[in-house]
């Protein structure tokens, strides 16, 4: 399972799959809200967590299509498929370096770009815990994605349109919670949803990637 971790950390950063791409697209975002929605210090501010969070859930999909890709184009899928490490087991390690590779990183420079956008001082750290807690279960619920779309030429549209809505209850939540931090209100009760739903979905959601994925492998 180390060795696994390993090769798939070397190959996002070696292949530019999510590490660099992912930032970039959110530092993008980040940028360009203000020009759309104007200078106003008080608007930003207002939609600066949900923005935030968005922008975090746009850069996770974005790296999706490369989660199993070249695997499959490779034939490591097979391998991993009759391994002794059970599927489900190899799913997890891979969703965990897409997490490492890409929610982490969004997690650690979430408080900067947040200065971009006037976030309240006290908002900072509630950003932080709230993309924390739900980006785990947006690489969980992609590698679902990926499993379920590998192998279709140009799928990447297909496995948007079927991961986006299974991200709307982490986006709700997430936002909700960073939004409240931010405005000094009790955020205990969507930081609890949140991390239920990581919770459920780490527990659940491999074995139904992996279920899927030996499906599109015969």
């Amino acid at each position: 399972m180390k060795a696994l971790l390993l090769r798939d950390l070397r190959l996002a950063l070696r292949a530019g799959g999510g590490f660099g791409l992912a930032l970039a697209f959110f530092l993008i975002v980040i940028v360009l809200v203000p020009f759309a929605i104007g200078p106003d210090p008080e608007l930003l501010r207002a939609v600066a967590p949900g923005v935030l969070w968005l922008g975090a859930l746009l850069a996770c999909l974005l790296s999706l299509d490369r989660l199993l890709a070249l695997d499959f184009e490779d034939g490591t899928l097979e391998l991993l498929a009759t391994a002794p490490l059970p599927l489900e087991g190899a799913l997890t390690i891979k969703a965990l370096a897409h997490w490492l590779t890409t929610g982490l990183p969004l997690v650690i420079v979430s408080s900067v770009l947040g200065v971009m956008l006037g976030l309240p001082s006290a908002g900072y750290l509630w950003v932080v815990v709230s993309l924390g807690l739900g980006t785990p279960a947006l690489s969980v619920i992609g590698t679902f994605g990926a499993a379920l779309t590998v192998g279709v030429k140009r799928g990447g549209l297909l496995m948007s349109l079927l991961v986006l809505p299974l991200y709307v209850p982490t986006l709700i939540f997430g936002a909700e919670a960073a939004r409240r931090g931010a405005l000094g209100l009790d955020a205990t009760t969507p930081l609890l949803m949140l991390a239920g739903i990581t919770c459920g979905v780490v527990a659940c959601m491999p074995f139904a990637s992996a279920a899927v994925l030996r499906m599109g492998l015969r």
